[in-house]
This record gives C-alpha cells, sequence and structure tokens, in this order.
C-alpha cells in the first residue's frame, strides 16, 4: 500500500486477507496457550511470546512506519516498556548511552538503572546540535523529537549520519509525532519508538507502546526482551488500538490544523510567553521541522504569569480537561511543573489540542486566559 494515501493506509493496516464470512478485523484473541503438538514450529505457542492480535497491530503499524518497506514491529504494555526495551537490551556494562536531558520526564528513571548496570550516561539539550558532541564512544544514541514538554526539535538525519560514524546506533522516540507526522526510519534511525498511549490509539483509554526497526536482528532483540520481562500488551487493548488506528489520519490532521490555529491565536496575547509550537513560522524549530516533518503534532506549550494564574486558566477552561498525558480526541491541558522534573517555569502549560470544534475549543481558551488575566 506504499502507494496509497496516509487515510487510506490507516483504514486498511493490518487486516488479514479477507476470508468469507469472517469480520474484516478478526475479534481479540484470549489465550494463553494454543494446541501444540509436535515440534514447536509454527507461529503461536504461548501467549506471553506471540498472540495473533499482536500481529495485525505490528504489521498494521509498520505500515504506517514505513509504508512500502519491510518493517519489523514490537508492540509493548506501555510507551515505557517500549523505551526500556530499546535502551535495556542494547546497552552493557561499559557502554556510553547519550539521552536527552529536557525529554520524557520517566527516562532520567531510566537513566538511573542503566547506571546501576554500569552503563555511562551522557546527556545534552534536543535544540541545536548538542548531541554531536556528545557521541564520541557512543553504543546508542536516543532522541525525542519534537521534545516532551518543550517541543525542540533536532535534526535527525544529520544526527543519525554523525551517529553511524561515530558507531552508534539511533533511536527516536516519536510519540509527539507519530508516524503520520514524522517517519524516523525513512530518516535513517535504527529504531522509532513510540507511546502509542497518546496520538496513535488517540482516545485516552489504552495503555501501548511499540519498537519497529528495518534490521531483523536488532528487532530480535527487542522481542526477546518483551518475552524475558513480559512486558506484554492484553490481546483487547491490541485490538482496541488497531481499532482506533483507522481513524488517526482523520484525528491528526484535525488536532494538527487546530493546534496550529490555537498557536497563532496566543501568539497575539501579551499575557502569554514562551510560546513554542513546530508548525509556527517564527518557533525556533520551524526550519528544522519543516525538513523533516509533515505535519507538526497536536501539542502547544506556553507560559503563563505565575503559577496561580495558571492554576485559574486551567480552572475556567471549559472544554479542556485538566488532566496528563497528550494526544486523546478531547482536549487536555496542565501545568506541567505541579509533577517536578520538567525544567520548566511554574506557570508552564502544556496544551494537547482534542478533535472539538476548532472555534468552539478557541473561544474556551480566550475565556479562560481572560479570566485568569483579572
Amino acid at each position: 500500500m506504499s502507494t496509497t494515501s496516509d487515510g487510506t493506509r490507516a483504514v486498511r493496516a493490518g487486516l488479514p486477507t479477507p476470508q468469507q464470512y469472517e469480520p474484516t478485523l478478526p475479534g481479540p484473541v484470549f489465550a494463553a496457550h494454543f494446541h501444540l503438538s509436535g515440534e514447536p514450529v509454527g507461529p503461536y505457542t504461548y501467549g506471553r511470546d506471540t498472540n495473533p492480535t499482536w500481529t495485525h497491530l505490528e504489521r498494521a503499524i509498520g505500515e504506517l512506519e514505513a509504508p512500502g518497506e519491510q518493517v519489523e514491529t514490537t508492540v509493548f504494555a506501555s510507551g515505557m516498556a517500549a523505551v526500556s526495551a530499546v535502551l535495556l537490551s542494547r546497552a552493557r556494562t561499559g557502554d556510553t548511552v547519550v539521552l536527552p536531558d529536557d525529554g520524557y520526564q520517566a527516562l532520567p528513571l531510566v537513566r538511573e538503572q542503566l547506571e546501576a548496570y554500569g552503563v555511562r550516561v551522557r546527556t545534552a539539550p534536543t535544540g541545536g546540535d548538542a548531541q554531536l558532541r556528545a557521541l564520541e564512544g557512543a553504543k546508542l544514541l536516543w532522541l525525542e523529537t519534537p521534545s516532551n514538554p518543550g517541543l525542540d526539535v533536532c535534526d535527525v538525519r544529520r544526527l543519525v549520519a554523525a551517529a553511524h560514524e561515530a558507531g552508534a546506533l539511533v533511536a527516536v522516540d516519536n510519540t509527539l509525532a507519530t508516524p503520520l507526522g514524522q517517519r524516523p526510519l525513512e530518516l535513517g534511525a535504527d529504531f522509532s519508538v513510540a507511546s502509542d498511549t497518546k496520538g496513535m490509539t488517540g482516545h485516552g483509554d489504552i495503555l501501548l507502546g511499540h519498537v519497529s526497526c528495518k534490521d531483523p536482528e536488532l528487532s530480535a532483540g527487542v522481542r526477546r526482551w518483551r518475552k524475558v520481562v513480559g512486558a506484554i500488551p492484553g490481546p483487547m487493548e491490541a485490538w482496541l488500538a488497531h481499532r482506533s488506528l483507522s481513524t488517526v489520519q482523520l484525528r491528526v490532521d484535525r488536532q494538527c490544523g487546530t493546534a496550529l490555529a490555537l498557536a497563532e491565536a496566543l501568539s497575539r496575547r501579551p499575557d502569554v510567553t514562551g510560546l513554542r509550537y513546530p508548525g509556527l513560522p517564527d518557533d525556533p524549530s520551524h526550519a528544522t521541522a519543516v525538513r523533516q516533518m509533515r505535519r507538526f503534532g497536536s501539542v502547544v506549550s506556553f507560559v503563563l504569569a505565575d503559577k496561580d494564574t495558571a492554576e485559574r486558566f486551567l480552572a475556567g477552561l471549559r472544554l479542556v480537561d485538566d488532566a496528563t498525558s497528550f494526544g486523546s480526541v478531547r482536549s487536555t491541558a496542565e501545568r506541567r511543573a505541579r509533577w517536578g522534573g520538567d525544567a520548566v517555569p511554574e506557570g508552564f502549560i502544556r496544551f494537547s489540542v482534542g478533535a472539538e470544534d476548532p472555534d468552539d475549543l478557541l473561544a474556551d481558551v480566550e475565556s479562560a486566559l481572560d479570566e485568569a488575566a483579572r
């Protein structure tokens, strides 16, 4: 389906060959074991190793990650299970790993675990070329672009080329962009990783993650890690995720369009500072983003005067949930500093745009900002 558009690919991805009187998308397979006489040479043997429901979903995600190419995908019980699978399966005692210092909030926990195993960890910010100076002797470079929550963007092609020349593999956390916004494998990365809890499934009701690779050997290492630690998704979650993928292009296009409109509206307000959205022409990351992204994501970040102003703004919203996470059809926003760990001001807002009517959502935000400023 490499010649089809994103929308067509999304609704057809991973479907099995049509069978007379069978559903187009088979229901979830709930099985701990399968009939297995003789030698265990078939595809399904035990429920921690393989499941037909995972197979359909993994094929679907692979078709979105690199259309028309051979891709192997492994699905996990959560985004962090996917992240951990790459980092902890590849790094060995004495190795050096490079991580972003402005990435997802749980990355420092992974860093602590890596260091406990004797892995050296260097960190560098996402923006600019800071990672280039940290590559010497590294075995793995981890990129998160756009970064969460700061929305900085790095040049994946440039960093991949430098990392490969230095002998390092490259993994890209593509959670915020989704494969409809950016395809890390096509940009040269060895691993494309995501929390599918967010935009890929898009309804805020599933925890899921995945790792996609073009190299079968790298994929085998990730799949073995899943088997060893048992970080497997439930069949119902996998089936719901596959069902949800069929609307990903509809959702993402609506969300990205509204996110840009919101960012433009916020840029005109004097009470908003620190505005970031890669789709804005004057955003510091825009020039890099347009070279590698096809859509700029559903998340907008900005800063209000202080903690109290931010809390009043969140309380004044009527169509937006005060909740963490992002990518849902229902808009969410939060004062990110409440968690600690992110280097952001007390009034920093991470706003995830949903699928509401754009005019309604923008009016709600404007009204809440006006109330917060009084």
